[in-house]
Order: C-alpha cells, then sequence, then structure tokens
C-alpha cells in the first residue's frame, strides 16, 4: 500500500474520532537494520532511556517519529513482551508484581504465566509515528482516545459483519497487551493504560487505548466516514427528556415482544 494511503487513514481516524493526540503507526523490528530513516534512537539522540509508554506520549503529542532497542528501554515489560529477552524465572515466579500488588506469590506467578509476548529473538525493537506521516509499513495502528471516542470505534468495529471486540486485559503493562495480542491474534484489541502509564507518561485518566492490525484500519477509517454521513458522528448530541422518539426498528421490535411504546 502507498504511504501516502496510511497518511489518509491517519487524517480521517483524526477528523472522525476527534482525537487529542495523533493516531500511531507502530512496526515491529526484526533486525535493527529495520529503523527507518531518521527515527529518533532515545539513548543515542535524546541521551537517556525511556519507557515504551513515555516514548509513546512523545510520539502521540509531539509527532515524533522514534525508534526502540533493548539499549533505549528503561521498563522490563516490554523487552520481555516483544520477545527481544526470554523472561527470567525472577519475572515468571512473579516478583515483579508481589508483594505489591498481589495477595500471594502464587497470584503473582499466575500473572507472570499468562503475560503475553512473543516469541524470543523473533523482534528486536519497535519503531513508532504518527500514522499521518509514517514513512514505513507499519504492522498496527494504536489510538489512545476516551470513553466516547472508544463507543465510536466499536460501533464501526460492527459496522462490517457485526462482531463485538473480545481482548485480553490488564491493568498492567499496557504497551504489551496494546500490542501483543493485536498482532498473534490478528484482531481489535482494547487496554486499559497501566500504572506506569499514568505516572510516568501522563496518560490521562479518561484515556484508553485502542489498537488494530494495518490491515483492518481501512475498513475501520470506511466505516466511521460512513457513521459520520449517517448522522451517527461525534460529537455526541445530548438529549435528556422522557419517551424520546424511537427509531422505526425499535419500535416495532418493543410492539412485538409486548413493551408498552405507543
Amino acid at each position: 500500500m502507498q504511504l501516502s494511503r496510511y497518511h489518509e487513514y491517519g487524517n480521517k481516524l483524526e477528523k472522525y474520532l476527534m482525537l487529542e493526540t495523533f493516531p500511531l503507526g507502530v512496526k515491529l523490528l526484526r533486525d535493527q537494520n529495520d529503523i527507518p530513516l531518521n527515527f529518533k534512537q532515545p539513548k543515542k539522540d535524546f541521551g537517556f532511556h525511556l519507557s515504551l509508554c513515555q516514548a509513546f506520549a512523545i510520539s502521540r503529542r509531539e509527532a515524533k517519529s522514534i525508534a526502540m532497542l533493548k539499549e533505549d528501554m528503561w521498563c522490563v515489560e516490554p523487552v520481555i513482551g516483544l520477545g527481544i529477552e526470554k523472561a527470567p524465572n525472577y519475572f515468571l515466579e512473579g516478583n515483579n508484581r508481589y508483594p505489591g500488588t498481589t495477595k500471594t506469590l502464587q497470584a503473582a506467578k499466575n500473572w507472570a504465566v499468562h503475560f503475553p509476548h512473543f516469541a524470543y529473538g523473533k523482534y528486536k525493537g519497535i519503531a513508532f509515528s504518527p500514522l499521518k506521516i509514517v514513512n514505513f509499513q507499519p504492522d498496527l495502528v494504536i489510538i489512545y482516545c476516551n470513553p466516547a471516542q472508544l463507543t465510536q470505534i466499536m460501533i464501526a468495529v460492527n459496522w462490517e459483519n457485526g462482531k463485538d471486540i473480545d481482548c485480553h486485559m490488564s491493568g498492567h503493562a499496557a504497551c504489551v497487551y496494546s500490542i501483543v495480542p493485536t498482532i498473534e491474534n490478528h484482531q481489535f484489541q482494547i487496554a486499559v493504560p497501566c500504572r506506569g502509564d499514568r505516572v510516568r507518561a501522563l496518560t490521562q485518566n479518561n484515556e484508553m487505548i485502542f489498537s488494530s492490525p494495518i490491515d483492518r484500519i481501512e475498513d475501520l477509517s470506511l466505516a466511521l466516514e460512513n457513521l459520520e454521513k449517517n448522522g451517527r458522528g461525534l460529537p455526541v448530541k445530548f438529549q435528556q427528556f422522557p419517551e424520546y422518539k424511537l427509531p422505526k426498528s425499535y419500535r416495532k421490535i418493543g410492539k412485538i415482544i409486548g413493551m408498552d411504546i405507543d
């Protein structure tokens, strides 16, 4: 696909969802030589390490193009989740969760064992940039959005085939949960920003994360455009009064099931 198409989709997502930060095109790097041209690496170019969520925040807020290898990373979870390094036994035993956020070490181990991750060695790093300016072929798109925007996205997901989103969610490691299941299962994914994302990367309390495989973003963009044309776009126009006018289909279904809606 031509890069101009990705740029078009990036602009449409911003427009139809009224996003406050840029949707990110994300590429998983199989080799350090795959880093796109003119991308910044935190350690080499900024002089310090970053957690992946912090780098996402810079990219989506400041339109920066960033690549990260192991030497750029400050948080261990994306290094393990992206398969850059193997999970050590200390991690698999649950020691990064216990006693801070689990009752027992066994509970922490249960989380660690089911932690989403790519096979070790499959990827060496990650690169990302606002979708509307990418100069590479993305693997997925990540969108930080508020609940109203996420509702609109989920309605758009229904547009094509009526199917809802099934996803693997956690209160931890939002960067990993927004990437790995999306690629492994080739499906849409919703993730909850973790405490690190909020504390260290300034993610707001009303923000959620939606991610999509890149080859499904065209249909999503088209669905959002059609919702706009059908008068179902954003912003939501609030109404609050009893016995509001029902759509014809709702009235018919109500009568069939014996509701008092005349």
